[in-house]
């Protein structure tokens, strides 16, 4: 992704989203997405994990949650959210790409204000692609990007095709070329 953050920086940035969850809470955003119960999500770019919680009540207990993140910070501040919540479907993973997943083993990847800090997108969209299930869903949102940067970003990349919009984040679908479901 991007650069690292300072030790302030980064104490501000999950202030800054503990706030806003509150005043926001992360639930409404999820509910737009559909995910069920035993459902395995990759929060990639996941920060100091403000949508952890909400994500273990919509997958439960049969559920996996992947939080991923290049910032060893924001995975401690992950894995005590899941230690306070008895949140045994939480794992962290600590990369800048490479989720380390097997092939299409994710049923709804979140990329929520991320892409404006990836230094090298196209790699992690190939992971992404790569991760996702045939069936499984992109759920995108970044306020940083106009709604025709956004189309545009997809359709470079020619992986990901917009299904939805909705109110807070867009559906996106894999493109599937022949039979190959993974490139």
């Amino acid at each position: 992704m991007g650069q690292a953050q300072s030790a302030l920086d980064f104490k501000l940035l999950s202030l800054t989203f503990a706030l806003r969850d509150r005043l926001f809470p992360r639930i409404t955003i999820l509910n737009e997405v559909g995910i069920a119960p035993g459902s395995v999500v990759l929060d990639y770019g996941c920060g100091p994990g403000g949508y952890i919680v909400p994500l273990a009540s919509l997958v439960g207990s049969t559920g996996t949650i992947y939080a991923q993140d290049m910032d060893p910070r924001a995975l401690r501040s992950v894995e005590a959210i899941a230690e306070r919540h008895g949140l045994k479907q939480v794992k962290t993973i600590q990369s800048d790409c490479k989720t380390g997943l097997p092939d299409v083993s994710v049923d709804v990847v979140l990329l929520y204000d991320i892409v404006h800090h990836l230094h090298d997108p196209d790699a992690i969209m190939e992971e992404l692609y790569r991760v996702l299930r045939p069936d499984g869903i992109l759920s995108f949102s970044d306020h940083h990007m106009k709604e025709r940067d956004i189309a545009s970003y997809f359709s470079r990349h020619n992986l990901f095709a917009i299904r939805e919009r909705h109110k807070k984040t867009c559906t996106l679908t894999k493109v599937i070329y022949g039979s190959d479901v993974h490139r």
